[in-house]
C-alpha cells in the first residue's frame, strides 16, 4: 500500500506521520499522537506520531488505558544507563489495554472490535521502537503476548497486568530461573513452598498467584496493611519486611518445609532472599531487581559524585550477594522479564494461562489501579508520581 507522509518536528527531532490507513474492515482510522521522550532525561512531550500498520503475528490496538512502570522512569531519569539501544525521540510504556483495529496476517485468537490487554515490547532489543511503545494513541502489539479482556473487566483493571505478570512468569518458569512446573486450573499440589519477598509489588502479586496455581504453597513479605491483601490472592505465610528479625521469623515458620526456589521483588530484597534460600535449603533465587536503588541519580548528563557512589555500592553489593550464593550452593540470576518472547513461557502464560484465568475470576488483576489522569499529558505527572514512590498501587492513565 502507497502511503503518503508529511513531516513535523517534536522537540527539534524529526517524526513521520503516515496518512491515516484502513483496518480489515475498510474503515478509515485516525491519525496517531503519542507522548514522546525528545531526548534523555527531557519531560514527555504530546506531539504526532506515525500509524503503523501490524504485521504478521501482531495487531494494532486503540490503546483505552495505559500504566506506568519503574522501568519508565528509570529510563527517563538516567538516559542511556539503561535501554541503551533506545534512540530518540522514544515512545516509552508497557502495559497497554484497548481495542483491535487491525489484524495482522497470521492472527487467528483475535479480530477487529475484540477487548485485549498486552505487553507492548517497543523498548526491547531489535524490535520496532516507535510502533511498539506503549504511550500513544495506538500500538502494534505481538499477538503473542496479548489476552481478552473479559466481559465486565474493566481496561484500567486488565491494564495493570502485563509487565508485572511477564516478569513474575519468567521469574517462576522459565528454566534458568525457579522452573516451577506450569500454572493451571486445577493445579496438584506439590508439597513445596515458594518464597516471594516482596509481595505487593506489581511483580510480587502477580507471582503469589501464578505460584499457587502452580499447586505451591506460598510465603511473602509486605507491610502490615497488605497482610490481608497478600491472604487474599492466595499467599499462606506473610511476614513485615522491615521487622528486624523477617529473615529469622520466616526461616522459623518454614522449617520442615521444602523451599524449591525464592523471587526478590524490590530493592533490598536480594540479600535477604538469600539469606532465606541458604537457610531454607533452597537452590535458586530469581532476582527481579536491583540491590542498589537508581532514585537519587541526578537527572542530568555527565559524571557526578552521587553517580559514582550508586554505581559503586550496586558493583559492591552484586559481587558480595554473588559470593555469598555460590558458597551457599545457589543459583542466584537477574530476571529480564521480556525472555518470554523467546521460549515456551510467553505462549504458557498469554494463550494458555491467562485468558481463561482472567475469564473465571482465578487469576486477579493485582495490585489495584489507581487512574491518575485522562489523556497522554497525563502520563508525565504520573511518572513524576511513581518516581517519588507508590505501594501496593499500580499507576493508569485513561485514553
Amino acid at each position: 500500500m502507497t502511503r503518503r507522509v508529511v513531516r513535523c518536528t517534536v522537540m527539534a527531532h524529526r517524526v513521520i506521520i503516515a496518512t491515516p490507513i484502513r483496518n480489515t474492515l475498510g474503515d478509515l482510522m485516525p491519525t496517531n499522537t503519542a507522548a514522546w521522550l525528545p531526548a534523555p532525561r527531557a519531560d514527555l512531550v504530546v506531539g504526532p506520531a506515525a500509524m503503523h500498520e501490524p504485521g504478521p503475528g501482531e495487531l494494532l490496538l486503540r490503546n483505552r488505558a495505559v500504566a506506568v512502570n519503574p522501568l519508565d522512569d528509570v529510563k527517563q531519569r538516567t538516559g542511556n544507563l539503561m535501554y541503551r539501544w533506545l534512540p530518540s525521540p522514544a515512545v516509552l510504556g508497557e502495559d497497554v489495554a484497548g481495542e483491535v483495529v487491525a489484524v495482522g496476517s497470521g492472527v487467528r485468537r483475535f479480530a477487529v472490535g475484540d477487548r485485549v490487554v498486552a505487553y507492548a515490547v517497543g523498548m526491547e532489543r531489535d524490535r520496532r521502537h516507535i510502533a511498539e511503545g506503549g504511550f500513544q494513541q495506538f500500538t502494534v502489539v505481538r499477538a503473542d503476548l496479548a489476552a481478552p479482556i473479559p466481559e465486565g473487566l474493566r481496561d484500567e483493571d486488565a491494564v495493570v497486568l502485563p509487565l508485572g505478570i511477564s516478569t513474575a512468569a519468567t521469574a517462576l518458569f522459565q528454566r534458568d530461573h525457579l522452573a516451577l512446573p506450569h500454572p493451571s486450573e486445577h493445579p496438584i499440589p506439590t508439597g513445596t513452598t515458594v518464597v516471594v519477598w516482596g509481595g505487593a509489588t506489581s511483580v510480587g502479586s502477580n507471582a503469589i498467584q501464578l505460584a499457587v496455581a502452580s499447586g505451591h504453597r506460598v510465603a511473602t513479605t509486605a507491610s502490615p496493611h497488605n497482610h490481608d491483601r497478600m491472604r487474599e490472592l492466595g499467599a499462606d505465610l506473610v511476614f513485615d519486611y522491615r521487622s528486624p528479625t523477617v529473615v529469622a521469623d520466616l526461616v522459623s515458620a518454614l522449617r520442615g518445609s521444602s523451599v524449591v526456589g525464592v523471587l526478590a521483588v524490590g530493592t533490598g530484597s536480594a540479600e535477604p532472599a538469600v539469606a532465606v534460600a541458604a537457610a531454607t535449603g533452597a537452590r535458586r533465587v530469581a532476582l527481579a531487581s536491583p540491590s542498589v536503588s537508581f532514585g537519587s541519580l541526578p537527572r542530568r548528563a555527565g559524571p557526578s559524585l552521587t553517580f559514582v557512589r550508586t554505581m559503586t555500592r550496586l558493583v559492591a553489593a552484586n559481587v558480595a550477594l554473588q559470593v555469598r550464593a555460590r558458597r551457599a550452593g545457589i543459583s542466584a540470576r537477574y530476571v529480564w522479564g521480556s525472555s518470554l518472547m523467546t521460549n515456551e513461557v510467553g505462549p504458557m502464560l498469554w494463550e494458555g494461562y491467562l485468558p481463561g484465568a482472567l475469564a473465571d475470576g482465578r487469576h486477579v488483576c493485582a495490585p489495584a489501579p489507581e487512574v491518575v489522569g485522562d489523556g497522554l499529558e497525563a502520563i508525565q505527572p504520573a511518572l513524576d508520581r511513581l518516581h517519588s514512590g507508590v505501594s501496593a498501587r499500580k499507576l493508569v492513565v485513561r485514553l
